[in-house]
């Protein structure tokens, strides 16, 4: 194959994998400098204090059985019952890494959704610590891909497609023209719930490279989340009643897709379940709710400290079972 077909080649490829829509938002010089933000000027020193090497920092030579109780079957919102104890213990080991791999294909799309997005705060944001500190980001997040990618490859061998409803909040994130919007749904809700899910999935596992990987991502994580609650500070304070219930509004939508998303109905499939009867029990499942409830706890406290608190929105929070968390502490 000549070089120019082989090129052809590889571009065909990469074509039959790519997902293009229109983006329109303002690119923003600065011409002053200066830090205005402090706070938003020390965590930048600390990114570049933290940054690591996936190849290295990571054992990847730790030998993962991904049919093994990874994390702990209990966990399972189908534990216990009547279909539970209808699966064959083959079908409880495949059930395992099914359950793996979606969770951590979901990781995998959600960053690089972070990806892009950090990459439009650095040309939308106006000022200089921003773009400073969202660069930083924009490499994070290019490194969280790599390593669930990898593992995903490697240890398990199985990847999913991303969720509807994840994939649906990343493209109002990534397509909305105000900077502000893709801090409020990136840094405030995506990296939130990130943030509450990787702390779960690092206590829980019994596998050391995924804990080990887990804690990594973890560390720079928090950063992200501190880095929109200290960027929208003060932002809102002197919005339009309807710029105000806009953001509102935004954040219920979004909260409402990041609780459905966690319904993983493409492995259900794969398991041969009854999709109607499964959706059912995990709905009602106590595990799924609770764990629902836990995501949030990173998130309601945030948009607090914002001044996104209003009582339309505290009303809808109620409703989601979730305004308890607002008394937590915030991210930064």
């Amino acid at each position: 194959m000549t070089a120019t077909a082989e090129a052809q080649h590889s571009l065909g490829v990469v074509e039959s994998f790519q997902e293009q829509f229109s983006t329109t938002f303002d690119t923003c010089y600065t011409w002053n400098y200066e830090t205005f933000k402090v706070s938003l000027r020390n965590l930048y020193e600390k990114a570049k204090h933290n940054q690591w090497d996936a190849q290295t920092a990571l054992d990847w030579s730790i030998d993962v059985d991904p049919e093994a109780e990874n994390l702990p079957d209990v966990n399972n919102p189908l534990f216990g019952t009547d279909l539970w104890k209808k699966l064959t213990p083959a079908e409880i080991r495949k059930f395992r890494r099914e359950q793996l791999s979606w969770s951590l294909s979901q990781f995998l799309h959600g960053e690089q959704g972070a990806l892009l997005a950090s990459a439009q705060i650095v040309d939308a944001v106006p000022w200089i610590d921003g773009k400073y500190y969202a660069a930083t980001q924009t490499m994070d997040e290019a490194r969280h891909v790599e390593v669930y990618d990898k593992y995903l490859r490697e240890k398990l061998d199985k990847e999913y497609p991303i969720n509807a409803n994840l994939k649906t909040l990343i493209d109002q994130i990534l397509t909305d023209s105000r900077w502000d919007m893709k801090y409020l749904g990136m840094q405030i809700m995506v990296e939130g719930l990130a943030m509450a899910a990787f702390g779960f999935m690092e206590k829980m596992s019994n596998e050391p490279l995924l804990k080990d990987l887990t804690q990594h991502v973890m560390r720079d994580e928090a950063r992200h989340v501190a880095f929109g609650v200290l960027s929208l500070e003060g932002v809102y304070a002197d919005l339009t009643e309807r710029e105000l219930q806009e953001r509102l509004e935004f954040v219920y939508e979004g909260c409402r897709l990041m609780r459905d998303r966690l319904y993983a109905v493409e492995v259900w499939e794969e398991m041969g379940l009854p999709v109607e009867q499964t959706y059912d029990i995990v709905v009602h499942s106590e595990t799924m709710r609770e764990f629902q409830k836990l995501l949030f706890s990173k998130v309601v406290p945030n948009v607090k400290r914002l001044g996104l608190l209003k009582p339309w929105l505290r009303d809808k929070f109620a409703e989601l079972d979730i305004l308890k968390f607002e008394s937590l502490e915030a991210s930064a």
